[in-house]
């Protein structure tokens, strides 16, 4: 699978693109589960896709984003970081303003 092409897809195609462990539905890390239920209360629509379904997904991600861990956000195209820094942009009100 060519996943720097569909990751660029993916991205363009949803205001919100989350990178993960697990689904939405199913997080399977802490990590993870945060930012979904961060998403969930401010009430906006967004995507995932399992990290851990292929090591290529993985790499590829750590490469484009020189960042090694799990979960990836980007935000209107942009990548915004994992779930530390959504947090804090969470609790500062600049992530609501960044998704509407």
């Amino acid at each position: 699978m060519d996943w720097k092409s569909t990751i660029e897809k993916k991205v363009a195609d949803n205001k919100v693109m989350i990178f993960m462990r697990g689904s939405k539905e199913a997080p399977r890390c802490g990590f993870s589960a945060r930012v979904i239920n961060v998403f969930n209360q401010l009430e906006v629509p967004y995507e995932t896709e399992d990290m851990d379904q292929d090591r290529e997904l993985w790499e590829t991600l750590s490469k484009l984003n020189s960042w090694p861990t799990s979960p990836q956000i980007y935000v209107n195209g942009e990548f915004i970081g994992g779930a530390d820094i959504v947090m804090e942009m969470y609790k500062s009100g600049e992530l609501k303003e960044m998704v509407n």
